[in-house]
């Protein structure tokens, strides 16, 4: 009898724990939506559609960021997921034991640099690559939209590299410790069929695929909220363009940089607003990477196919 009090009691504390975390999220969406009502009330839908940012006529739209966090993000991404995918198959896989705690050890250090000092490096050391960069381009490259733009070296492109730097650590540890999990015999298996060690690895790739593809979710949700590196190299400039030279802004920036700067409640309740919006957009990326997962999970199960009986195998 005791046990079982004992037992209710765990599972009533965890389930109140769990129960906080959403609580916790649905206080932050109830708390930025009331913070921002006059900017909803006087917008609307259009504040998400809207190109202009005007504090001094009160005309705010938010579209320049929502593209300038996304684009940021997605370049971010396609950048950093092939890098951090070869470091954690390497380390997993193919390092010699001397070199492999060492590795771990500098991988998860990047993690714990502060994003300040990412923006310092990105002032000082990818600014100059990047202008020389667009400045080496040949003349037929400069006239595509996505290479257009002043040679300043500040831009989506050395945002998105930034971005990529910071989000390697996390994606790599991440997918380390999904491949170093996938069960021995799935290996073992392969190389019985005459499997090659690359095809051995790609075995066990497949195998922790959907594991791999949260741990690169992972690393564009980091990459979404990035405030302060993001702010120093990517220009601030709230214009919606194609080019990776071209200064933007980021919804995460715009908010750090004008938000002691809100002289009217209007324009405090838009800043408020892009906050809510960069929440929303938050959720919905998580949603859909859950979505992602589940549905090839469930791909991977109809995959399988098993004979009901042994008595439905032909007779020999």
């Amino acid at each position: 009898m005791a046990r079982s009090s004992d037992d209710r009691s765990f599972r009533l504390g965890t389930g109140a724990f769990a129960g906080f975390i959403l609580l916790t999220v649905v206080a932050l969406a109830f708390e930025l939506s009331r913070q921002s009502a006059l900017s909803i009330a006087k917008f609307g839908m259009r504040f998400w559609t809207g190109t202009t940012w005007n504090p001094v006529s009160g005309d705010f739209g938010a579209l320049p960021f929502i593209w300038g966090t996304l684009y940021s993000s997605i370049l971010a991404l396609a950048i950093a997921t092939p890098i951090a995918l070869g470091i954690a198959i390497f380390i997993s896989e193919l390092s010699p034991p001397i070199l492999r705690q060492p590795l771990v050890y500098l991988t998860e250090l990047l993690a714990a640099i502060p994003s300040i000092v990412y923006g310092l490096w990105g002032i000082f050391v990818l600014v100059p690559i990047v202008r020389k960069a667009e400045v080496a381009l040949p003349a037929a490259l400069k006239k595509l939209p996505l290479f257009q733009g002043p040679p300043l070296g500040v831009g989506m492109a050395t945002a998105g590299l930034i971005l990529a730097v910071m989000v390697i650590p996390f994606t790599s540890s991440v997918a380390r410790e999904i491949l170093k999990n996938v069960p021995m015999a799935q290996r073992e298996a392969a190389y019985a069929l005459g499997a090659t060690r690359w095809e051995a690895i790609k075995a066990a790739i497949s195998f922790g695929k959907t594991g791999i593809i949260g741990a690169v979710m992972l690393g564009f949700g980091r990459a979404l909220g990035e405030t302060m590196a993001v702010t120093m190299v990517i220009g601030n400039s709230p214009k919606i363009s194609a080019s990776l030279f071209a200064p933007q802004y980021t919804m995460a920036a715009v908010i750090a940089n004008e938000f002691t700067e809100a002289a009217d409640e209007l324009y405090l309740h838009a800043l408020i607003e892009i906050g809510l919006l960069l929440f929303i957009i938050t959720i919905v990326v998580n949603m859909l990477s859950r979505l992602l997962i589940w549905s090839m999970k469930k791909r991977s199960t109809r995959a399988i196919v098993v004979p009901a009986t042994l008595e439905e195998a032909p007779a020999q």
